[in-house]
């Protein structure tokens, strides 16, 4: 391939990527609507429920940065354990964490992008403004490979999302 059709085809990628994130401020510069008072909602997902913070035995520290990554992207969770998920935005745009599996996850991403301004106060989703962290405690009371993610539009769809395992063998990682 001629290097100028390179050059062309990288920066066109790398422009993408950047609109991709700009097209995600109209939602990023909103917070959230606020929790809701009171006891969290403890709905069974396939992937877990709503964990007690009494009960976290891992704590697992998540970086999300604007290069559409998390840090780790891969986690290990042995079953029934209840993890608190501290994630900290080292960008300057507004990310998500959102746990879930990964058909769930693409569908939400799928109205991310027709419904930017959604307002979500899910106990497995953290909207975490730039500079700021946040926290999820979630109970993985089900096996399996389950995903986590941000939704904003543009951001799932360059790859920033990663992996949990949920094993009776396997410990938490940090």
């Amino acid at each position: 391939m001629n290097v100028l059709v390179q050059r062309f085809l990288a920066s066109t990628a790398a422009a993408s990527l950047l609109l991709a994130a700009g097209a995600a401020q109209a939602h990023a510069d909103k917070a959230h609507a606020p929790a809701p008072a009171g006891p969290v909602k403890k709905e069974q997902k396939d992937w877990g429920v709503a964990g007690d913070a009494k009960a976290v035995k891992v704590t697992v520290r998540h970086d999300m940065k604007d290069t559409m990554r998390f840090t780790p992207e891969f986690v290990k969770v042995k079953l029934g354990d209840t993890v608190r998920f501290v994630v900290h935005n080292s960008g300057k745009v507004m990310h998500e964490f959102v746990i879930g599996t990964k058909k769930e996850n693409l569908a939400h991403a799928e109205l991310m992008k027709k419904f930017p301004g959604m307002e979500h106060d899910e106990p497995y989703m953290a909207h975490v403004a730039p500079g700021k962290t946040a926290e999820i405690v979630w109970t993985f009371n089900r096996p399996g490979e389950f995903e986590f993610a941000c939704l904003i539009a543009g951001h799932y769809e360059a790859g920033m999302k990663g992996t949990i395992q949920v094993r009776p063998e396997t410990l938490a990682r940090q």
